[in-house]
């Protein structure tokens, strides 16, 4: 039941923040837009430390090894990893009208969710790898911690699915279509949890690995999109201050929590 409730609880994150396109007028207002995106980037970041990087270092030097190890060498690839996605899947950014990734005759719309969609992937590899760690009994890892990695990154999808269907209301596509494209682009995160999870066994011997991995991922968004689409123009302090909230909120969740 927890693992159900904690693999649906980003996507329902998701959701709501998609449906606050009800509840606008015509534009987002620039300084909410970027203290959404700062406050995303904290938790991602704050998510990555605390609730991955640090249990991959303590893992391992249970274990008798070196704990930088693995934490290195998986940070390093999933960093790599998102870097090869951004690079082969068509996705086109928040205020960006040229497309990345390999050409294809999409629609910027349908573009813009593949940008948060890619983007989400990481985000649930992490979940996934926790919960399969706790459910196998990991001294590191427990349902509890998984939990809290869970409720923040439904904490930072709210925000994000407000950056994505707020947008394509502002660029004509109606409120009922804009929350649809928003929500949808949560769904990726439950989906790779649970192949994370189905393949279990396969992980138990590399779960320091994973975790550093989706940390590395998870970080790679942050720096690649998130933090620069908060800085740009007037009022980059608001997006600042929003970091140093979120940062701080999933710091607390995973140890009080944890």
């Amino acid at each position: 039941m927890n693992l159900c409730i904690g693999l649906l609880i980003p996507f329902l994150g998701t959701s709501i923040g998609s449906a606050m396109v009800f509840f606008m007028k015509n534009t987002i207002n620039s300084r909410i837009e970027k203290v959404l995106l700062g406050f995303a980037a904290g938790v991602m970041m704050s998510a990555s430390v605390w609730s991955l990087i640090v249990p991959a270092i303590d893992m391992t030097e249970a274990q008798g090894k070196i704990g930088w190890v693995p934490a290195a060498i998986g940070f390093l690839l999933g960093i790599i990893f998102l870097l090869i996605l951004d690079s082969i899947i068509p996705h086109l950014h928040l205020k960006s009208k040229k497309p990345e990734g390999l050409k294809a005759k999409l629609k910027n719309a349908t573009m813009m969710v593949l940008a948060v969609t890619l983007h989400n992937i990481p985000e649930g590899m992490a979940l996934g790898v926790t919960f399969a760690g706790a459910l196998i009994g990991n001294q590191e890892m427990t349902i509890a911690g998984a939990l809290a990695l869970s409720v923040g990154i439904a904490v930072q999808n709210f925000p994000e699915g407000a950056i994505v269907s707020m947008p394509l209301k502002s660029e004509g596509m109606s409120k009922g279509k804009s929350f649809l494209y928003g929500a949808l682009s949560g769904l990726v995160e439950p989906i790779a949890a649970i192949i994370t999870i189905c393949l279990t066994n396969l992980v138990v011997p590399i779960l320091p690995y994973l975790l550093s991995f989706a940390a590395g991922a998870m970080i790679y968004v942050v720096v690649e999109e998130l933090i620069p689409e908060s800085q740009v123009g007037d009022h980059s302090n608001i997006g600042t201050i929003g970091v140093a909230i979120g940062f701080v909120l999933m710091m607390i969740l995973d140890i009080a929590l944890g």
